[in-house]
């Protein structure tokens, strides 16, 4: 089907949709929670009984998923595995333990947009609103899927409770707090297959996680402890295009190089596989709670997250010996190329991160509720150390580079008030302030192993501050109408930012900046069965550290910066109709939503100043209008069978982009036009449980300008077709084992670097 007899479909669909929406019948607003029946999948809605930090009163998409449908569907092994099947949602995992590029991609925003969606576990800021793109992701390893109680997550910025990154989507993990003594114990074990280019190995892992928990009187603790020892696969290769090779007989001789095509169809050459991850991650937390009264409660959440990574390659080539070359001039075909010391080379990481959450909340649900929510998140260590010499110096040493970070970090604080003056309304307000602060200091050693910097080779460092106001209303006119109207007002301010080479230091210029985003939702129930719910909301998104203090140091003189860098402006409308089937063992949704966002930030080609540049840039206008789909039914067809389906149609093209023309009229980067998911679970009983899950995902991009047609390669961006399947079986009261697959169909699929090939999952769980 073209583009364009698409978008002709889509649109025609969105506006019978829209016409129709008065005379429809729509979804019971509000749901019960099946916790208790162990049958049936849990659709998640928000009460004000729920500990959740997302609002209460808001009638707009809310999806999630809870423990026990998580435990019977999904092979999780880390926490963001929970979002796995959720409506319009992927996260770039892309091996078991991925810590540093396993970014949440929404509705309207790809896996590049990390800064465009907000990520919390029990209100604590995970989200690393330090920069957007890969190496900005959530801080998924402060939460495990031993201890999440469920998730919800909150589609569109339509609440004036969060921030601009709340563009996409806000995703809140609830963790366990124990009724009275419980005990956990969980051991998985996971190994996959992985054959790509030169590489055919199985890459394994195994995880460890206890939990132990206590409520005695007023006082209730949590204490959750997990080990994860992960051997990835290789995420990037080493590559030289054909076309860089000089005609000469000069260069030794190599054998063991693949020809490929890359993403822009040129020739290259694929010379070794590097970025091959052994990381051993350690998690801890506690938390604790005590009831001053039946309606005052102060909590404290300390969590402690350390990795230990050792990156290691495989070198595909080959000299006339039989010995790998790993650098200097090579031969290959009659044309010469040369091998740098760091195209093939390893890394190690030493992180530490500390995190810190305060919480003081009344809750009477009388005329009037306070809270007071304050959190840390802090880089106590962040090593990465790197040679600059090339293999096998670099096995035993040699001269290298230390990237320190210590000193990063945020800190939020949350003020917030709910009014009841009436059984009508409800008023929720508050003030909130996030400060970021990012420190990098980039060192010359020795010894790249165990080395000690010697001096400065470049430094970065800047702090940005987001002070905000909010208040929003829910008012029930009657039992069919309700509606909430709120606005956020944001005080942003950047300052401190400043970039160093090896000698001097240069000061970037201070910004301080206010905007206002209203909000509005209306949500009308016909009937027991239907609702109709409309919403819009804008979002300002900040630039982050990172995007804003941007450039390079040209003797006395910042270059490639701008300092007039905009926030991304976002209008989002979706218009929903719901309905309850089955006497609400089902339900079924449609949601038709069109996002416009001005001053996008993107990395582009700046085509309007000579000699051009790239760098960080506003595009200047980019719609998506789609329309997603969702059903849930239990027993169907028969006793303890279930099924969960999705299915996003997104139309997401640039419209408008002055310094890269030929950008306009093309597809946003990683976002695709199609996306579905599908899982079927079975319980004949109470003992056995199976699942089968399928995900799919259409073609996608990652250039502005669509360029990257060939997707099934090394920095391509790929379609695919993924299953999985989970089997648990209850071996006694307290003891559970299940095996499951990952990728069964063993699909070689791309987002940048090679996904997850096909894995098995086995578990045995301990519950008391």
């Amino acid at each position: 089907m073209s583009h364009s007899l698409t978008k002709l479909r889509l649109h025609t669909l969105s506006a019978a949709l829209i016409t129709a929406f008065p005379l429809l019948p729509a979804f019971a607003a509000d749901a019960t929670d099946n916790n208790d029946n162990p049958q049936q999948m849990e659709r998640v809605t928000i009460n004000g009984d729920r500990p959740s930090s997302l609002p209460k009163e808001i009638p707009t998409t809310i999806e999630g998923i809870n423990a026990r449908t998580m435990e019977r569907t999904i092979n999780a092994i880390d926490a963001e595995d929970a979002l796995k099947y959720l409506p319009s949602l992927l996260v770039r995992k892309r091996y078991v333990g991925d810590y540093n590029h396993a970014v949440l991609a929404t509705r309207a925003s790809g896996t590049g947009n990390s800064a465009r969606s907000l990520v919390y576990a029990d209100g604590i800021l995970l989200s690393n609103l330090l920069g957007n793109g890969a190496s900005f992701t959530p801080r998924w390893g402060l939460v495990t899927p031993e201890e999440i109680e469920r998730v919800d997550v909150l589609y569109g910025p339509f609440s004036a409770a969060y921030a601009g990154n709340s563009a996409g989507a806000v995703v809140d993990y609830v963790t366990r707090m124990p009724k009275g003594f419980e005990a956990h114990a969980k051991l998985v074990g996971f190994s996959e297959n992985f054959q790509l280019y030169g590489t055919d190995k199985s890459y394994s892992g195994k995880q460890l996680s206890a939990s132990l928990g206590n409520k005695q009187g007023a006082f209730s603790w949590w204490l959750n402890l997990n080990q994860l020892d992960s051997d990835g696969h290789p995420i990037a290769f080493a590559n030289k295009l054909l076309s860089a090779g000089v005609n000469s007989s000069a260069g030794k001789t190599v054998t063991g190089a693949i020809a490929d095509k890359n993403p822009q169809g040129a020739d290259w050459w694929i010379l070794g596989a590097t970025g091959q991850y052994h990381t051993t991650q350690d998690h801890a937390k506690i938390k604790l709670a005590y009831d001053f009264s039946p309606t005052l409660r102060a909590s404290y959440t300390l969590g402690y997250w350390r990795n230990n990574m050792d990156s290691g390659v495989e070198n595909y080539l080959r000299d006339a010996a039989g010995n790998p070359v790993y650098s200097g001039d090579i031969n290959i075909g009659g044309k010469k190329y040369t091998l740098a010391a760091t195209d093939m080379s390893n890394s190690k990481n030493q992180l530490e991160h500390i995190t810190h959450g305060l919480n003081l909340r009344s809750n009477t649900k009388a005329e009037f509720d306070w809270e007071i929510a304050a959190s840390l998140y802090d880089y106590s260590k962040d090593i990465v150390r790197a040679p600059t010499v090339a293999i096998p110096q670099a096995d035993s040493g040699g001269a290298g580079r230390i990237t320190d970070g210590n000193g990063t970090g945020w800190n939020t604080l949350a003020l917030k008030g709910i009014w009841r003056p009436n059984a009508e309304h409800t008023t929720e307000f508050g003030y909130q302030r996030e400060a970021y602060q990012l420190r990098t200091l980039v060192s010359d050693t020795d010894n790249w192993i165990s080395g000690s910097a010697i001096k400065r080779f470049s430094a970065f460092q800047g702090n940005t501050q987001l002070q905000s106001l909010y208040a929003q209303d829910a008012w029930r006119i009657n039992q069919q109408w309700k509606t909430i109207i709120g606005g956020r007002f944001e005080q942003w301010q950047a300052d401190k930012g400043a970039i160093s080479n090896a000698s001097s230091t240069l000061n970037f210029i201070d910004r301080n900046e206010s905007y206002f985003s209203p909000k509005a939702a209306l949500a009308f129930k016909a009937s027991e069965d239907w609702t109709l719910k409309a919403s819009l909301g804008r979002a300002v998104r900040m630039p982050t550290v990172s995007e804003l203090y941007q450039g390079t140091i040209s003797t006395t003189t910042i270059v490639n910066n701008d300092p007039t860098l905009k926030p991304e402006k976002s209008w989002t409308t979706e218009w929903t109709a719901e309905r309850v089937l089955n006497e609400g063992k089902g339900f079924l949704r449609a949601t038709v939503f069109h996002e416009r966002t001005r001053d996008a930030l993107y990395s582009q080609v700046n085509t309007l100043v000579t000699p051009n540049i790239t760098n960080i840039q506003n595009v200047d206008e980019i719609h998506t209008t789609g329309l997603e789909l969702a059903y849930q039914a239990s027993d169907v067809f028969t006793r303890g069978l279930d099924l969960l389906a999705s299915l996003t149609y997104a139309d997401s093209t640039i419209t408008r982009n002055d310094k890269f023309p030929a950008s306009v009229g093309k597809w946003q980067p990683r976002v695709p036009a199609w996306r579905a998911n599908l899982v079927i679970s079975y319980q004949p009983d109470e003992k056995l449980s199976t699942s089968l899950g399928l995900r799919y995902s259409g073609k996608q991009y990652g250039s502005l300008d669509n360029s990257d047609t060939n997707a099934f390669t090394y920095q391509g961006f790929s379609s695919f077709v993924v299953a999985d399947i989970r089997v648990r079986y209850q071996l006694a009261r307290q003891w559970a084992a299940s095996i499951g697959i990952d990728n069964l169909n063993n699909k070689k699929y791309w987002a940048f670097h090679p996904y997850t090939q096909r894995t098995v999952v086995g578990e045995l769980k301990f519950d008391f």
